[in-house]
């Protein structure tokens, strides 16, 4: 595995590490980032035509660092599979990945016995919800960041992690979606809209509001689980 220190920004000595996930006969790259006395791993979910190289996961995984939590991000599909558009969306397929990765984590010497939460982005919620229901208990939490929780209308009733969903105050079509899902989901569940904030909360403070949010959440559950 290649390593590489992450400290820029970080309060905490954080040492990245370039990993590879076996699935369906291949290997699917990821990023993973566990600070000393780590409370929990946060495994990110990104969204259609994304990456683990995603700017604002990447963000936000670097406040969690600081926060003593660990992320694993990576890639839902190979290169080739992402030239594919539909594959971009084919949220069955893409929670066999999640599904992939979680028992990655979980089979890791480094990583066992570390609670684990969802984060997903867009698309990649519908995913982490799908996932969620099928692990159970074995999640922890899951936070969404601007999704389409209403891509897992059938898992939404069956997740017991408790969800915290996020979504821009100005995203006005993806606040729709985002309330519907939130009338299904039966666990604990909490719904914050960013004032001001579009899709990609690329507005001032914006992502640095999500940040704060999914840390909050995932450490409050984290140690409470």
């Amino acid at each position: 595995m290649n390593r590489e220190p992450h400290t820029k920004g970080n309060m905490r000595m954080v040492e990245e590490k370039s990993i590879k996930i076996p699935v369906d006969g291949m290997k699917l790259d990821g990023i993973l980032a566990i600070p000393k006395d780590a409370s929990g791993l946060v495994i990110f979910a990104h969204g259609s035509g994304s990456s683990r190289l995603s700017p604002r996961n990447r963000f936000v995984a670097g406040i969690l660092h600081k926060k003593g939590i660990g992320t694993l991000l990576f890639d839902l599909l190979t290169v080739k599979e992402d030239e594919i558009y539909e594959n971009r969306f084919d949220i069955p397929l893409l929670t066999v990945r999640l599904k992939a990765a979680t028992l990655w984590v979980k089979a890791q010497h480094e990583t066992t016995g570390l609670k684990l939460g969802y984060f997903g982005a867009s698309t990649g919620t519908a995913v982490a919800l799908e996932s969620a229901a099928e692990f159970g208990n074995e999640i922890k939490a899951i936070v969404s960041r601007g999704g389409r929780p209403d891509l897992a209308e059938d898992a939404l009733g069956k997740v017991v992690a408790p969800a915290l969903l996020i979504v821009g105050g100005r995203d006005d079509v993806v606040i729709s979606f985002n309330k519907k899902a939130f009338d299904v989901i039966r666990t604990e569940k909490r719904l914050e809209i960013v004032p001001g904030a579009t899709h990609l909360f690329e507005e001032p403070g914006a992502l640095e509001e999500v940040a704060r949010l999914a840390a909050e959440w995932f450490r409050t559950h984290f140690w409470q689980s």
